[in-house]
């Protein structure tokens, strides 16, 4: 692994990033937003995630949000 990152908002672990993709973690919250998304493993030992797009801005956004709520 190299460059990655836990990125937290408001102290709230919200987005891990490895090898160039971004995860955010499997929840009730956002399962309805992210039906057609990827999934993937951040490392090694890490529960399924799934994988955000963040070209597209506002949906990335939209989940951030739902994550930040739950």
């Amino acid at each position: 692994m190299s460059d990655d990152w836990c990125i937290y908002i408001n102290g709230k672990p919200i987005i891990l990033a490895f090898d160039n993709l971004s995860y955010v973690r499997m929840t009730p919250a956002i399962d309805d937003m992210m039906t057609s998304a990827w999934t993937g493993y951040p490392y090694d030992g890490a529960k399924e995630h799934y994988v955000l797009d963040i070209e597209h801005r506002d949906k990335a956004m939209k989940v951030v949000h739902a994550l930040l709520a739950s």
